[in-house]
């Protein structure tokens, strides 16, 4: 199932970009060597906003490099591993097609997925790009989200292997297009995965779905 690329740990800065809390976590750099990664998150990492980063459900966050090529094309400009705010950069690959609750071998760890990442402002303003958010999300590829069953060791080049895959087939890029309202016509699949999203991210994609029939 591919490879990691790269593991990434945060460099904390500042600006005016940065929002309300004036410092993020969301530069992050390739790493040397091996990467503990716990129950919590990514050994070394920096997670500033907790409110809206960093929970069990979101240790972990991974994006492809053929991701990175396709807003280095359309920004005229070359993002390089980690500019995505991603702890693991991935090649061979698609994370948009992971399944939620699939469960990967990922190095020594075992990750399961959990959803997508939601765009936001500061993600923006750290890539400079005006009305980001809008085309990042009508992209509809916004990386997966984990949370760590068995903590372990990564690192650049580590193979990544499917353990299990529930039956639903509901994918992370499916729950993006319901959670931003964008593709209405997968409500009822996506409906069969929110036992295996989060608390949270399942009342959100009811309360949306619900909205969607009146």
């Amino acid at each position: 199932m591919g490879t990691v690329h790269s593991v990434n740990l945060a460099v904390v800065r500042t600006g005016d970009w940065t929002g309300r809390l004036g410092r993020t976590g969301i530069d992050k750099r390739p790493a040397p060597g091996r990467v503990h990664v716990s129950v919590g998150g990514v050994t070394g990492d920096t997670v500033v906003d907790t409110a809206n980063h960093g929970a069990v459900c979101q240790a972990v966050y991974a994006f492809g490099i053929e991701d990175l090529a396709h807003w280095s094309s359309v920004l005229g400009r070359e993002l390089v591993p980690g500019n995505a705010g991603e702890n693991l950069s991935v090649g061979g690959t698609d994370v948009n097609d992971l399944v939620i609750g699939q469960r990967l071998r990922v190095g020594e760890t075992v990750l399961r997925v959990t959803g997508p990442r939601i765009p936001c402002r500061v993600f923006a303003g750290f890539w400079s790009a005006t009305g980001f958010v809008k085309r990042f999300t009508e992209h509809g590829r916004p990386g997966a989200y984990f949370a760590v069953e068995e903590p372990g060791e990564v690192w650049a080049g580590a193979s990544i292997e499917a353990l299990s895959t529930p039956d639903h087939g509901v994918t992370v890029a499916e729950v993006f297009g319901v959670l931003r309202g964008r593709r209405r016509e997968l409500d009822a699949h996506v409906a069969q995965a929110l036992d295996d999203l989060p608390a949270a991210w399942a009342e959100d994609a009811r309360g949306r779905m619900a909205l969607a029939t009146r």
